[in-house]
């Protein structure tokens, strides 16, 4: 209308009810009305209200931008734990933002969460091999291999009777894993479990573990846990000087984060079952640790079924034992890796397993008497037989082995001495086994 043939301010003011002066403040202020009204995610709204917390207001908007131009789900529940999550970084930890305060928060910037895009059927699976074929590659070549990551959760069932964990044998751990394209690091596990941590993790130095562990819901990890854990895994990267392509599926439990040292790049829910965890890394994995906890069971240690400790421990071990070439060799048959032309080499099984045979084989050392001539000193004139220290049963060599990993579990000062005492465990278990 003011842009029309020329009316009167007070022609304008008696045609919608309004003074005078109230028309010369809007033609004063028309730039500014026009550029919040487009700003505006409502544009039925006609007056502008701020909320009590205008700052968290916007760095939750700008956060809701960052989210929608990478295309990651939205649910009400993300919104609220990131609001809390930014209501913490702007110095208010004791601010709630709460069911209210979202719900006009979302009214006012329109801010509707529509379905994922991996519940639309087949309308999404052009853009995920165009996501394969052309936007995967150029991700890839700005990254060396050590730089580029993939993460994502498996599940493990837990011995029946594991202490803290109930009785029933349907009882599982969820664990998140995160390697990189050559293999040359295997970030640590997180394991999470029902419950919070039993008494077989009390009086523990549970910071200096080669694992960690926390308590989720039966769904295993959620978006507060993965969040922890991501804020951790950049602080790492930091501290390295690092800056790293983490690639994952699109997850309720993934949110959306910026990160000083991590890019995240969500994968297509089309690709997703390609991704290189699920082409053998996980399972490398699961292999090792049951063959690991068959032979815990299979050697008499006198303490029934093993505990989550111990449980933690083994899939420590195991994580260990999946070999870098392996992790190769998956990136490359998911097309994850810069060098994808190359012929992928063929999975082999880790060396240095102990087979079924073997596992049922144990010999029994105390069994072996020591000779009665090798025992003595050479040259013995009055026949004195010298102290020969007799060998320890496997019971005792297990108790030994138990106690300096206790040791350790309340001493140590980094997970570094657990990786030798992994080794030191391992050569005992195959003197035991030949």
């Amino acid at each position: 209308m003011l842009e029309g043939p020329k009316v009167s301010q007070n022609e304008l003011a008696k045609r919608f009810g309004v003074s005078q002066p109230q028309i010369c403040r809007i033609i004063k202020n028309k730039e500014r009305i026009l550029s919040e009204w487009h700003r505006n995610g409502d544009p039925e709204r006609k007056r502008k209200r701020e909320g009590k917390e205008a700052a968290l207001e916007a760095a939750l908007l700008r956060w809701v931008e960052g989210a929608r131009a990478t295309d990651v789900p939205l649910s009400g529940s993300l919104l609220r734990l990131k609001a809390k999550q930014l209501s913490e970084a702007l110095g208010r930890p004791d601010t709630e933002p709460g069911g209210g305060w979202l719900a006009r928060c979302e009214a006012r910037h329109n801010l509707a969460f529509n379905k994922p895009p991996a519940e639309k059927g087949d309308a999404e699976q052009p853009t995920a091999e165009h996501w394969a074929g052309a936007v995967l590659p150029g991700l890839l070549r700005s990254y060396l291999p050590s730089e580029i990551y993939v993460c994502g959760e498996t599940g493990v069932l837990l011995p029946a009777g594991s202490p803290g964990k109930g009785e029933s044998a349907g009882n599982r751990l969820t664990l998140l894993l995160c390697a990189n394209a050559d293999g040359s690091e295997k970030v640590p596990l997180r394991a999470v479990g029902e419950n919070p941590p039993p008494r077989c993790l009390h009086g523990i130095n549970l910071g200096q573990m080669p694992w960690s562990y926390r308590a989720g819901s039966p769904a295993g990890i959620t978006a507060a846990l993965f969040t922890e854990w991501l804020q951790e895994f950049n602080e790492g990267m930091r501290q390295q000087g690092k800056s790293i392509l983490l690639l994952l599926a699109k997850h309720e439990a993934h949110p959306y984060l910026q990160l000083s040292n991590i890019r995240m790049v969500f994968i297509p829910p089309a690709t997703a079952l390609a991704q290189p965890l699920d082409r053998g890394i996980a399972s490398d994995l699961k292999g090792h640790y049951r063959r690991r906890l068959l032979r815990w069971l299979s050697v008499e240690r006198g303490a029934g079924q093993p505990t989550l400790l111990d449980v933690l421990h083994m899939l420590a071990q195991s994580w260990g034992d999946v070999r870098p070439a392996l992790i190769t060799s998956c990136f490359r048959a998911a097309g994850f890796s810069p060098d994808t032309g190359t012929e992928a080499p063929a999975l082999t099984r880790a060396p240095g397993l102990l087979s079924q045979e073997r596992l049922e084989h144990d010999g029994d050392p105390a069994a072996e008497e020591v000779d009665g001539d090798e025992g003595t000193a050479e040259g013995e004139d009055t026949g004195e037989m010298m102290a020969v220290q007799p060998c320890p049963s496997e019971r005792e060599v297990w108790g030994s082995l138990a106690t300096l990993r206790r040791y350790l579990e309340c001493r140590a000062t980094s997970p570094d001495p657990f990786r030798a005492f992994y080794q030191m465990e391992d050569a005992v278990h195959m003197v035991a086994a030949s």
